[in-house]
């Protein structure tokens, strides 16, 4: 598989690498460095299409295809974006999700049963041009992002009243925005 290299510029490029699609859990304030520094520092947690992914829903949904499973990768992302929530207290109470296109070397499966089996851990610095797209949640979310942000850890740890109460923050559908798109909605909050 080919490697990135550099441009005379000593800027990486990525030009006939395979490239993977990653969904970045993020928040309002991870999205405003994105936009002014145009990147993000590498090494970042991240859900994919992965092996582990693939294998659990080959026991429940065998007949789901890669766009489905793109999806289930785009809601880990939602539900770890509520955990990154928990400690940014700036951040407008939102989930948010990047879409962005990788080197697939860089992406790494975290083949542990304890973590969701689309996670990985990506060793590239995400650039605003590898950005497909952003998810947001809209305003009529945030009371319900609210209160999942308080009970999120709780859910994890197998509370049913806390899961209901981070269910209905996962019912709000996120907004997409084209990559370019992401400062407009950021100056709308």
């Amino acid at each position: 598989m080919p490697r990135p290299g550099r441009l005379p510029s000593g800027i990486p490029t990525t030009k006939g690498v395979d490239r993977v699609r990653v969904y970045l859990p993020a928040t309002t304030t991870v999205l405003r460095a994105l936009v002014d520094e145009g990147r993000l520092p590498e090494p970042q947690t991240v859900f994919a299409v992965t092996p582990q992914l693939r294998e659990y829903y080959a026991l429940s949904a065998a007949d789901a295809d890669t766009e489905e499973l793109e999806y289930a990768a785009l809601l880990a992302a939602a539900r770890a974006s509520l955990r990154l929530l928990d400690v940014d207290p700036l951040a407008a109470r939102r989930r948010a999700v990047l879409a962005a296109d990788v080197p697939d070397d860089a992406v790494t499966p975290m083949d542990d049963p304890h973590v969701d089996p689309g996670a990985a851990r990506l060793a590239y610095a995400v650039r605003l041009q590898d950005v497909a797209s952003a998810h947001l949640d809209g305003a009529e979310a945030e009371d319900d992002v609210r209160a999942a942000v308080n009970v999120v850890l709780e859910a994890d740890l197998g509370s049913d009243d806390a899961q209901f109460v981070v269910d209905q923050a996962e019912g709000h559908e996120l907004a997409w925005y084209a990559s370019q798109e992401i400062g407009s909605a950021l100056e709308l909050l």
